[in-house]
């Protein structure tokens, strides 16, 4: 209930208006569609499923103000119709509950990893014989202090993830500033620490390529890591691979639809919702040591 609470309203807070046009029957608001299929990526069910389990959540169904229960069907066309610029706003959203516009991340990892797209596991793929080779590269951002996404990038097509990374650090640098990044040695290049350090005036921690002979590495910047390459840094890169973990198996690695804009779509509500567990985390944390506190001042009196 409490992550309907917080879905229904960053949904409100994100200035989508109630109806898609002022012609439409008005029989459900985008609001309400909206909350329910991120409850139904919550979840990790399909749309008949997730429709099926609400008829019997009179608490959620009152929440929301459903008189009616949707058809699956409904929330189906809703995902297909309801543009991407959606969930980038409601991205941003929850970045704005942690960050204001001055705050600077001290360390921040990337990765990339990949999300199946398909019903069956890629263990069923093996004893079968027909191993999927298609998936949707993903890249994210992670603020390795309060491991929260501060960035993502989705691609079709298989791509080096050092190409992704060029786009995604701009695009997070113009919502948060960070003072490191950290990558592994895949993303290492001198072009990726000049647009790092000379443009973004940040620091970068990228291995360089394990050569045989290291005289032979050129550039400043990959020079410089061979020499002083700051290790204690470093260590926090981990925590990308940590997250991808975290977003896979709580939100599942599969993706449902067959259509890659569909796809894209429900990548951004796994992201959106670990971001949205992670706030939740935090404030039944603070919640938590703020009764605690009033409690012994009680006791001391």
């Amino acid at each position: 209930m409490s992550l309907v609470k917080q879905v229904f309203s960053l949904v409100r807070s994100s200035h989508l208006s109630p109806y898609s046009c002022k012609y439409s029957r008005r029989d459900y608001t985008q609001h309400q569609l909206l909350t329910i299929i991120l409850f139904k990526e919550h979840r990790k069910e399909d749309y008949r499923t997730v429709i099926s389990n609400l008829e019997e959540m009179d608490r959620i169904r009152e929440y929301l103000g459903l008189t009616s229960i949707p058809h699956f069907t409904t929330i189906q066309k809703f995902l297909h119709r309801i543009k991407p610029i959606c969930f980038d706003i409601l991205f941003k959203c929850t970045l704005k509950i942690f960050y204001t516009s001055d705050d600077t991340i001290s360390i921040t990892a990337i990765d990339s990893s990949g999300f199946t797209s398909g019903y069956s596991s890629h263990y069923y793929s093996v004893r079968t014989g027909k191993l999927r080779k298609h998936f949707l590269k993903t890249s994210i951002a992670v603020d390795t202090d309060q491991q929260l996404i501060t960035g993502f990038m989705i691609s079709k097509n298989r791509i080096h993830e050092s190409q992704h990374a060029l786009v995604l650090l701009k695009k997070c640098h113009k919502s948060l500033r960070s003072d490191c990044y950290v990558m592994d040695r895949g993303y290492d290049s001198e072009k990726m620490h000049r647009l790092i350090r000379d443009t973004l005036k940040a620091d970068s921690v990228i291995p360089t390529r394990s050569w045989s002979n290291t005289a032979n590495i050129r550039g400043k910047y990959r020079k410089e890591m061979t020499d002083n390459f700051d290790v204690v840094r470093y260590r926090k890169r981990v925590l990308v691979e940590t997250k991808f973990s975290v977003l896979k198996r709580r939100f599942g690695a599969d993706l449902k639809s067959r259509s890659f804009q569909i796809q894209k779509k429900e990548i951004a509500c796994k992201i959106i919702l670990a971001n949205l567990d992670r706030i939740i985390l935090f404030v039944w944390i603070e919640g938590f040591y703020r009764a605690d506190f009033i409690n012994s001042n009680f006791c001391i009196f």
